[in-house]
């Protein structure tokens, strides 16, 4: 979080030594004219984050009337807000983050890349692997260490090692017994009666 907050720190100081440097390199160029850039590029860009704004909306709800959800638009609505706020502040090196990310071109590799190594990772994280289909549909993951392979016997079963309770059966007929290990009684919950228990 740290390191975020020092970069959101940066940009302003590199806009303001690229500002400074400008200036006094360039001498065609004023200070006026440095805030007459600074002010149209944050024009031209407010006018593209807003026509773009439009179209990713009217995008959403093409996608929503078909029944798919909206994600690549809805991070395109969040990259548009973040553009903006770039665009707002006044700079050279911000606008140049704002375009980039208001620009469809740039846009588009910029929100493939948050999806693959941002949001899919941290939802991943959050839902052990729901969110990619990454999840374990036969036996337990190994949380880092290694586990015994069950071996599968002739007829198909796997021995998962020792249980709580016995199964048996003697095959002939289509019933069975459990025993737990535990030494329960239910002194006050008789099922004798009952011809299905056995």
């Amino acid at each position: 979080m740290l390191r975020w907050i020092l970069a959101l720190l940066l940009i302003p100081f590199l806009d303001a030594v690229l500002l400074a440097v400008i200036v006094t390199q360039f001498g065609f160029v004023n200070w006026v004219g440095m805030v007459l850039l600074v002010v149209l590029t944050g024009l031209v860009g407010m006018l593209l984050v807003r026509a773009e704004g439009r179209r990713t909306i009217r995008k959403m709800q093409r996608s929503m009337a078909q029944g798919k959800p909206p994600t690549n638009e809805l991070l395109d609505g969040g990259l548009l807000i973040a553009a903006g706020a770039f665009l707002l502040t006044p700079g050279l090196v911000t606008d140049l983050i704002g375009f980039l990310l208001a620009v469809p071109l740039t846009r588009i590799p910029i929100r493939a890349a948050l999806k693959r190594f941002v949001i899919v990772p941290y939802a991943d994280k959050k839902t052990g692997g729901f969110a990619s289909g990454g999840v374990w549909t036969f036996g337990f993951p190994d949380d880092g260490m290694a586990r015994e392979q069950s071996e599968s016997t002739d007829d198909g079963t796997y021995d998962l090692g020792d249980d709580a309770y016995t199964v048996d059966g003697d095959g002939t007929e289509d019933s069975y017994t459990i025993e737990f290990g535990d030494d329960r009684t239910d002194d006050g919950d008789e099922r004798d009666d009952d011809p299905l228990a056995r």
